[in-house]
């Protein structure tokens, strides 16, 4: 059956993954049926991978502006205006689905197609950071899993040669048949030499660079816009596979050729490959496309323009070139021994055309594609539904602490607490050789030869969000803002990663919208905007052993700078004899017994088994106040260690502190609290500081010259203890660090 005369029938319809409506909106925008080219293309684009057809409603209430915004939402990734002329061009991605299926291979073209978001833009990679959630330990599946998954991040990023710097890890059974593997590039560039992707420029050529095109990944982006069925193994084939080797020589081929003025566009080819990258290149152009398939390099023998357009081959990169410039081009990119081709043109048509054969096999307008494609506003709950339906209630009948050193131990020896040093030394995170720090609140890389460097941290608490999207969407800004500050770097902006089931239930959209207006309201409280991010939806399996909806995951890439790296700090105690202080909003530190400290707390699940309450409020007035307290501390050098409290609470962080100095401290509690509320609660806005006796004087005279910002009136400081000896809470240093080491150990030896 050739192309022109095939009939579309409702079987290939729904294999497509478009709806009976959807394809009446297909057959309204061409005014005829469609042949299998145009099917598939509007396939790809109309997937929630690509359209955000589910999203695109809610996502446009985020906050995306600001004075050192260059770029938000819309290109390949966010820009920010870091000094000097320089830039930092950021974004995090989801290969959820593919690396449940195929988890080296999944996780490491994760980390090759988030690279080439950054570069394709100018930027060289400095950093690569991740976000991963795994389902049970003991289910049959997952050590294969994580092993796969971690295998493949760092055999992806260290082979390319950028530093994997830092990340997190959790485990729970929600992920047991749909983990989630988010990864995060970071790259910096001239503020003047930024790349876009809108094609102009009637008549200038199009040119295909990089590897060859296969039919590995054809229809990924469908597949990653449905949940997972029994037959997950089935979908091997659509998993792309990467080579790391090739992607070095296309981040260097292309830098070399941007140093030219030999470039009008570029986009790389990400999910749904050539189709995505030509119609996003058009449709920001406001121009058309003309593509002559016989042209584009190909790697197997009869490919159809079918395959060629929705194959995700991986290390490919489509751009549109000044007229003339072709030969120099070329000559660059066969240096460094990649395929270089002129496979088309731009038109003003508002078109794209295919030619295969001498023949159109594909025209089909633009603004059915991209501008008008499906939008839905799905049905969801109020909160007060959703609080309902979802069955939160204050802790009842809370457990007591008698031993908190016992508690602690058993806490550290946690998956979700464990010490994640056998993952972090599977990564090279050393390369390039401009780490500062890994392994703290945030990763801190210093920008080559400057005294600047920038911070980096990802974060979510999905446990909180399911309990309560809202404030659970704040919590996680407001802990990557926390996490920035520790180590003194000024917060500047977000990308995400807003991992979620089936947007077609309404309990899963209420968690979507209401994660999203918190995020936002806590962007906006701190001054701390959206830049960048991606939208992963029908995370859910009916796969054999697995679980059916993901929790609500809206990962986090925070990115902040520090004008003068020599001023970062860590989390570890320094010095015996230094003070240790608890930052905390002055509310907090009065008893309050309405409030509920260890609801969703790490201490009532890992120590008893529980999993309740509600979620800690977020006060971002206090976030703000306690943020800029930290910095300025740290910016006149006061400061000698620094962690913020997250999960665990306070005595997970001074546990922390105390093996990452190899130094112990004695601590008291407040009475005016349970053991429980006093080491293990959970609440928000709150920081672990140390001070030394010689800056004592100094460090007095600030805190009591008061704020400079009307919010840090609600924040407190509260002498705790002291640095000094080898326990903490009555436990010495080697069982904690024992307990802290022994969960990988174990379980990867198993």
């Amino acid at each position: 059956m050739s192309i022109e005369t095939s009939q579309i029938t409702p079987e290939i319809v729904e294999q497509h993954g478009l709806s009976p409506e959807e394809y009446e909106r297909v057959l309204a925008g061409l005014g005829r049926e469609p042949n299998l080219v145009e099917l598939g293309i509007f396939s790809v684009m109309w997937s929630e991978h690509c359209s955000y057809k589910s999203s695109r409603l809610h996502l446009k209430k985020l906050p995306t502006e600001a004075p050192w915004v260059i770029c938000g939402p819309g290109e390949n990734a966010g820009v920010i205006d870091i000094g000097d002329g320089q830039a930092a061009i950021f974004k995090m991605e989801s290969h959820n689905h593919p690396s449940y299926i195929e988890p080296y291979q999944g996780a490491a073209t994760g980390v090759g197609g988030i690279l080439r978001d950054v570069f394709t833009m100018g930027a060289r990679p400095v950093a690569n950071m991740n976000a991963l959630r795994f389902g049970r330990p003991d289910h049959p599946k997952m050590k294969h899993l994580v092993r796969g998954v971690v295998a493949g991040i760092g055999g992806y990023g260290n082979c390319v040669g950028v530093p994997t710097v830092g990340g997190e890890t959790n485990f729970h059974p929600a992920y047991d048949g749909n983990i989630l593997v988010n990864a995060m590039t970071v790259g910096v560039a001239d503020a003047d030499k930024i790349f876009y992707s809108a094609a102009t420029g009637v008549g200038n050529p199009i040119v295909y660079v990089g590897s060859k095109t296969g039919r590995d990944g054809i229809h990924g982006a469908t597949m990653a816009s449905a949940d997972f069925e029994e037959d997950a193994e089935a979908k091997r084939p659509t998993v792309q596979v990467g080579d790391p080797f090739t992607e070095k020589l296309l981040i260097e081929a292309c830098l070399e050729l941007m140093a030219t003025d030999a470039i009008v566009a570029i986009q790389d080819m990400g999910a749904a490959g050539l189709t995505s990258s030509s119609v996003e290149m058009a449709t920001n152009g406001k121009a058309g496309i003309r593509l002559d398939m016989n042209k584009v390099p190909c790697r197997e023998e009869g490919m159809t323009p079918y395959e060629m357009m929705l194959s995700e081959s991986q290390e490919r990169m489509l751009m549109v070139l000044k007229p003339g410039k072709e030969a120099m081009a070329q000559a660059i990119f066969e240096k460094w021994e990649l395929d270089f081709a002129v496979i088309g043109e731009v038109t003003d048509t508002r078109h794209m055309v295919l030619e295969w054969n001498g023949e159109v096999v594909c025209d089909i307008p633009l603004g059915p594609l991209a501008a008008d494609a499906p939008e839905y506003d799905r049905p969801y709950m109020s909160r007060a539904e959703y609080t309902a339906w979802a069955g939160v209630k204050p802790v009842e009948d809370a457990p007591e602490c008698s031993d908190p050193g016992a508690d602690l131990v058993t806490m550290l020896a946690s998956p979700n607490l464990a010490s994640r040093r056998w993952i972090a030394e599977q990564y090279d995170s050393q390369v390039m050789g401009d780490t500062l720090q890994t392994g703290g609140d945030a990763a801190v890389v210093r920008v080559h030869g400057t005294e600047k460097a920038l911070a980096i941290s990802t974060d979510c608490t999905p446990r909180y969000v399911h309990a309560d999207p809202y404030e659970g969407g704040k919590q996680a800004i407001a802990e990557a803002y926390r996490n920035l500050c520790a180590v003194g770097a000024r917060p500047l902006a977000v990308t995400n990663c807003l991992n979620f089931a089936n947007p077609q239930r309404p309990e899963i959209m209420s968690q979507f919208v209401h994660a999203l207006e918190g995020m936002g309201d806590a962007c906006r409280a701190l001054d701390f905007p959206i830049v960048s991010g991606n939208v992963s939806l029908y995370n859910e399996s009916k796969a054999t052993g697995g679980g059916s909806a993901i929790l609500p995951t809206p990962a986090i890439g925070g990115v902040g700078i520090i004008e003068d790296a020599a001023r970062m700090v860590t989390t570890a105690f320094k010095s015996e004899g230094d003070a240790i202080y608890l930052i905390a909003p002055e509310f907090w530190a009065k008893p309050d017994p309405t409030r509920s400290h260890i609801g969703k707390s790490r201490w009532l699940a890992d120590v008893h088994g529980r999993d309740e309450g509600r979620a800690p409020p977020v006060d971002l007035a206090a976030e703000r106040g306690a943020g800029q307290i930290v910095r300025r501390l740290i910016g006149e050098g006061l400061l000698s260690a620094v962690h913020d409290l997250s999960d665990g609470g306070l005595a997970v962080a001074l546990a922390e502190m105390a093996l990452a100095g190899n130094l112990g401290a004695e601590v008291s509690a407040n009475e005016a609290y349970s053991a429980a509320q006093w080491w293990f609660g959970e609440d928000q806005a709150r920081y672990v500081i140390t001070v030394s006796p010689e800056n004592a004087e100094a460090f007095n005279r600030i805190v009591a010259e008061g704020p400079d910002i009307p919010e840090a009136e609600m924040v407190g400081f509260h002498r705790i203890g002291t640095v000094g000896g080898d326990q903490l809470l009555g436990q010495s240093l080697d069982t904690l660090r024992s307990a802290h080491e022994s969960f990988f150990k174990e379980w990867m030896e198993a």
